[in-house]
């Protein structure tokens, strides 16, 4: 939510991955609640012969008269739990997280974080036996990105993925089975998202957020598969991040480099990209004050609020040395442009108002160029420097324009957030145009402080209920052809009004709407459960 947003608002918003998951479809399986009418998940062919346990080690021996189990009760809700009967798996003395010595080097993080929150051992030299839980990678084609099969059989857990990410994911329910049931029921989860970016959008430019507060979020972020952080440090009022090129451009307080690499560290282990975003060439009101001879002024003199003027290549050289400086301290494989709300176009004839940038637009494309052609060259020249890093650009969609001389770049992956900005275009527009997308509807995904101009707080219950990925701009789905070319959602955290909410206030706010979030973008199907009992859930979680 940027500041003309809101005022037009109150007049009437590794390479990512570039196909939507495939969902599992196994008729008849659900992550229904215990005792839920609607619990159908698959039959059990029986009971299942426990593995051989160590030699001096009890075997459990399923009851074959014990009921079938349940599916685990966890956020977002398992897609897929074939029942079995028997005793389930508890945490118990001696207890171990086993980590095959093979897996070693890329899962012994995740088997210490699960052994640290489940009071277990862990080993990565010895072999699993009755009573632990194992860790381990599948084969590389045994499932879609970032899905897991977790087996309880025999009193023992086994968590087994095609990337480590997947395998990670497994030991998240299985800690929630343990938080909400205090043990992982008999059978077998087969899981993956529907979608595969899921996560937060944080202001950290209006309003200072701790690199305390940012990990916390991070850890309840992982908890819940969400696996994608966007972090907005620039804007009119304040530039959050330390710089060592531009210093002079830098608010207090801010994130010095050792905290964002800190952030950025932990995000890793917890399988979360960090999304930075240096908007561009509107909302550099920070970086502008520094720099007032980059200001862009109209015909008459008057300057405009956070724009640069991009016909000044001196503009484009300072914008460019900020991204090569920050390139290297956020590895993810995506970097977000902004590209939104450049106030030169909501001039009534921009060509006449700014007759630098019109000249400049014919200068570079030809006679039948015009100012917003120099805006999309000026997008896609920024593309440019981040692309040879390995990065895939995004950009928000009023930032990419039609029609013109200049196309907008085939790589750049849209950031749906409204229809209402000069330069937007409804939904489908983009994805008949091939484009991915990610959904950041302001009618349902939109957190801004203070409530402005007709903004209100999003509920968990109305994504839940209301909302799909589908939903790009108010309350109406795109056609369900375009699901993959949809890429996910996240919820969006604007900072307009600052004070109106602390660190802890926004915590507390966002927490239930991330869980209904999570839901939606992990599986595609209506959810099973009530949203009381989802609230109830996630109270208890």
């Amino acid at each position: 939510m940027r500041q003309s947003r809101r005022i037009r608002r109150g007049h009437v918003i590794t390479t990512a991955t570039a196909a939507v998951l495939v969902g599992l479809a196994v008729p008849g399986c659900t992550a229904a609640a215990p005792g839920d009418a609607r619990n159908t998940s698959a039959a059990s062919t029986g009971p299942t012969p426990a593995a051989p346990a160590p030699t001096g080690t009890a075997t459990p021996s399923p009851d074959p008269a014990a009921p079938l189990s349940t599916a685990p009760q966890t956020i977002p809700a398992v897609r897929e739990h074939t029942p079995a009967r028997g005793p389930g798996w508890r945490p118990a003395a001696g207890a171990r997280v086993v980590v095959p010595p093979g897996d070693s080097a890329k899962l012994s993080d995740e088997g210490r974080l699960l052994a640290g929150e489940l009071h277990l051992g862990f080993t990565d030299t010895a072999a699993a036996r009755t009573g632990d839980v194992e860790l381990a990678l599948a084969a590389p084609d045994s499932g879609p990105p970032e899905s897991y099969t977790l087996t309880v059989q025999g009193g023992r857990v086994r968590i087994t993925g095609p990337d480590e990410a997947g395998v990670f994911y497994g030991t998240r329910t299985l800690k929630q089975e343990v938080k909400t049931a205090a043990s992982a029921p008999e059978g077998t989860v087969r899981d993956a998202p529907a979608k595969p970016q899921r996560g937060l959008n944080l202001d950290i430019a209006r309003k200072n957020f701790t690199a305390g507060w940012i990990e916390d979020r991070l850890r309840e972020m992982a908890d819940i598969k969400l696996n994608q952080l966007g972090l907005h440090f620039s804007d009119d009022q304040a530039f959050r991040i330390q710089s060592d090129t531009h210093p002079e451009i830098v608010s207090t307080p801010h994130l010095t480099k050792a905290e964002v690499r800190r952030i950025t560290a932990l995000a890793a282990r917890l399988h979360i990209t960090v999304v930075p975003e240096l908007d561009s060439p509107g909302h550099l009101g920070a970086v502008l004050r520094a720099h007032p001879d980059l200001q862009l002024r109209d015909v008459q003199g008057r300057a405009v609020k956070g724009a640069v003027d991009i016909s000044n290549p001196a503009a484009a050289r300072l914008v460019d040395a900020l991204l090569r400086e920050y390139l290297p301290l956020f590895p993810g494989p995506t970097w977000h442009l902004g590209a939104d709300e450049y106030q030169a176009l909501v001039y009534r004839d921009p060509q006449a108002s700014f007759p630098q940038l019109a000249r400049a637009a014919r200068q570079r494309y030809g006679p039948s160029a015009r100012v917003r052609d120099l805006a999309t060259g000026w997008l896609n020249d920024r593309a440019a420097v981040v692309r040879p890093a390995g990065r895939v650009p995004k950009a928000w969609n009023d930032g990419l324009f039609a029609g013109g001389v200049v196309r907008p770049a085939a790589d750049l992956q849209v950031e749906y957030w409204t229809g209402r900005e000069l330069g937007a275009r409804p939904p489908v527009q983009y994805l008949d145009e091939g484009r991915k997308v990610v959904n950041l509807n302001d009618e349902y995904l939109y957190y801004v402080l203070g409530q402005p101009n007709q903004f209100t707080y999003p509920t968990g219950r109305r994504i839940y209920e209301q909302w799909t990925p589908l939903v790009l701009r108010g309350t109406t789905p795109v056609p369900a052809r375009y699901a993959p070319q949809v890429l996910g959602a996240r919820l969006a955290v604007w900072c307009d009004l600052a004070g109106a909410q602390t660190q802890d206030q926004v915590a507390a706010g966002i927490r239930l709407p991330l869980a209904a979030l999570s839901q939606k973008v992990w599986d595609a199907r209506t959810p099973q459960r009530s949203w009381a009992a989802f609230q109830a859930l996630a109270n208890r979680l």
